[in-house]
């Protein structure tokens, strides 16, 4: 379990993006970012070779065997940013295939060899750090402040997995004969499937990525159709890196083709997936077959508690932090906020008036702290989910509709008198809407907060280090954040619950 500590504490139109641009709406500087154009946008990425519409299959970029392609959208403006290949079962076996020939050889490198290609990599996504995340916020929606963010934490994961590739230790065990002798060897497992989401394009890829080329697997990525160009530009840096030419394969397009033909294949010895749980079931059910080891995280029900000792400028800032990044739009994201009565007023007034301060927007406006939602499917859920709550009782603080913007852009809204009997309460609303929960006593906290499946993240604020321990404790949940709202780190992940099965070692 990881205890993030404060020292403060106690504790619908699309078309085509022009290519030409202006100067004067070219990005100033990499140190400083202000507001640019998508055409200047695309300028750029172009410009550093970093626009990839085809797959990678055996080092080699390649049309989908059919020719067909999928249109990858701003979701802030529809407009159409590439047509990139529309994959299937053929090319994925292809991809496997060429995973499969080249581990014998990445697998036989020493771990000093795998480590400096890795660092390489690492370096060449921080060199390109301003274009990847261009590209990031031009396909995902979240702003550039975010998605340099993301860049930063996602190159992160192979920065570390490049230094524990050297630290790959096995086990001497004491013999129960005299004569003989027990070792224990970690060693690749072999092909590893890597099924990845959209809401951090890159971040989830290195995650899974990083470890596995560091202890010497190979891998086949698969990412969401709505935002491969970012996958297809870390894997460009790869190659560019000296990662061998079939180690990092990317497939995109037909998602239960490639699926079904990763959970098949003999030569795939695992899967490892972060999106949702109907998903999720089906792969963890299809890899049985083959007996594969598994690795899912499907999704969050983070709960936020509020007690009525903690500092609420820090309660205030964490909660917004935790609930609001990405729009919403991540599996650690607060998606209860649990107040206790004595402060619930105070907290409420304080929380809306941050919430009324964030900037909705073009992620690639200076100015804006919250983009657009994936798509017009998300928005109609977050509708759902805020119709079932003002249907039920809960009242309406702040937002609660569609933005005057459009597209898949939604208000940021604060929802007061939440009950568990609501869909704000069960499930993962995914979106920019933070509902407000009352309680009495820490007990009831407790067992408002772990009235879940799902076993991600919580957060709790409080000035009370033996009740931040003792809460902790009793929180069913991998990662607890302490007075903190931002927990995210490339050292730990853990889950626990049965909607989620992830390890940082399943590779071996």
């Amino acid at each position: 379990m990881a205890m993030a500590m404060r020292r403060a504490a106690a504790l619908g139109a699309r078309h085509i993006l022009a290519a030409s641009v202006s100067a004067s709406s070219r990005v100033a500087s990499r140190r400083h970012m202000g507001s640019v154009d998508a055409g200047a946008a695309m300028e750029k990425i172009r410009a550093a070779g970093l626009l990839r519409t085809r797959g990678l299959i055996g080092g080699k970029w390649v049309d989908a065997y059919d020719g067909k392609t999928i249109e990858v959208q701003n979701p802030a403006t529809g407009e159409v940013l590439a047509n990139v290949a529309c994959m299937g079962n053929r090319e994925t076996a292809d991809a496997i295939t060429s995973a499969n020939t080249t581990f014998y050889t990445w697998s036989k490198l020493t771990a000093s060899e795998r480590s400096k290609a890795l660092r390489k990599w690492h370096d060449l996504l921080m060199s390109h750090k301003e274009e990847l995340a261009l590209l990031m916020t031009l396909e995902q929606g979240k702003p550039m402040k975010e998605a340099l963010g993301e860049v930063n934490y996602g190159a992160s994961f192979i920065e570390f997995f490049a230094e524990e590739a050297k630290r790959v230790y096995g086990d001497i065990i004491p013999p129960t004969l005299a004569d003989r002798r027990l070792l224990v060897l970690k060693q690749p497992i072999g092909v590893v499937g890597a099924i990845t989401p959209w809401n951090f394009p890159l971040a989830m890829i290195t995650r899974k990525v990083g470890p596995a080329l560091a202890c010497g697997c190979t891998v086949v990525v698969k990412p969401s159709e709505f935002t491969p160009l970012t996958a297809l530009a870390a894997a460009d840096l790869a190659l560019q890196a000296g990662i061998p030419a079939g180690a990092l394969n990317v497939v995109m397009g037909n998602a239960p083709e490639i699926g079904d033909e990763l959970m098949q294949s003999t030569q795939v010895r695992k899967i490892t997936f972060t999106g949702s749980t109907a998903v999720g079931k089906k792969l963890m059910a299809g890899s049985a077959n083959t007996v594969k080891k598994v690795s899912l995280e499907l999704g969050g029900n983070a709960p936020c508690i509020v007690f009525d000792d903690a500092d609420i400028d820090v309660a205030v800032k964490g909660s917004l932090a935790a609930k609001f990044r990405n729009s919403g739009q991540t599996c650690v994201c607060a998606n209860r906020i649990l107040v206790q009565e004595g402060i619930y007023e105070k907290f409420a007034s304080a929380f809306v008036k941050a919430v009324q301060s964030l900037q909705v927007g073009n992620g690639l406006e200076e100015s804006t702290s919250q983009g657009p939602l994936i798509n017009e499917a998300a928005v109609q859920k977050v509708e759902k989910f805020v119709g079932d709550a003002t249907s039920k009782g809960a009242n309406i603080m702040l937002g609660g509709k569609r933005h005057s913007l459009g597209m898949s852009f939604y208000e940021p809204t604060v929802v007061g008198n939440v009950s568990n009997d609501m869909l704000l309460f069960s499930e993962e609303v995914f979106g920019p809407v933070a509902p407000l929960i009352p309680f009495k006593t820490e007990e009831e906290a407790i067992h408002l907060a772990n009235d879940t499946n799902a076993g991600l993240a919580a957060y709790m604020f409080t000035k009370n280090i033996a009740r931040s321990w003792r809460v902790s404790e009793a929180l069913e949940y991998g990662l607890v954040g302490v007075n903190e709202g931002l927990i995210s780190t490339e050292v730990i992940e853990r889950q626990i619950k049965s909607l989620n099965l992830l390890r940082y070692e399943p590779t071996m």
